[in-house]
């Protein structure tokens, strides 16, 4: 299964984000990440759902928002012609034996360390999934004690860009 990218430009008022993942479950689709955020225009929020599925999943996902009254354009990018972050925070168990390594490991991922403790060591990173499963995996034997994540956001490279028609 393949992850795909949707870039929906919607109605920014109540209940839009409401509808939109009400069409994700009545169908049986599950999103992946969700990230939401007002646009230039502040009438106008971006939607940007990552799901997993093929091409056709993609298609009927699509045509489904379309039929919503507050959808004004959706957009599915693709890796190579999108630019794509995420943020985690990762609280990471330390003590004066492994601190300096942990902070040796976050500063090769060029992440930054947002809260020390006697005990534990938190670190913000940004970047693609890829680039966050591997930080992860580096600090699991550390003893990960939380994570949080949000959802991919993405914009088109160059200068292509995802407008309203006026």
């Amino acid at each position: 299964m393949n992850k795909y990218i949707l870039s929906v430009l919607v109605e920014n008022h109540a209940g839009v984000l409401s509808k939109v993942t009400a069409l994700f479950s009545r169908r049986g689709f599950n999103i992946h990440s969700l990230a939401v955020g007002v646009t230039c225009d502040e009438s106008v929020s971006r939607i940007t759902i990552e799901v997993n599925g093929d091409e056709s999943v993609v298609e009927q996902v699509s045509k489904q928002l379309n039929k919503l009254v507050d959808v004004i354009k959706i957009k599915t990018l693709r890796d190579s012609d999108s630019v794509r972050r995420g943020l985690v925070l990762v609280k990471v168990r330390t003590n004066s034996k492994n601190r300096s390594e942990i902070i040796q490991l976050t500063d090769i991922f060029r992440a930054n360390i947002v809260d020390v403790s006697q005990t534990t060591i938190t670190a913000e990173l940004t970047g693609h999934d890829n680039k966050i499963e591997a930080f992860l995996d580096i600090m699991e034997p550390f003893g990960i004690e939380e994570i949080v994540r949000t959802g991919m956001v993405a914009l088109e490279r160059g200068a292509n860009t995802l407008k309203i028609d006026k």
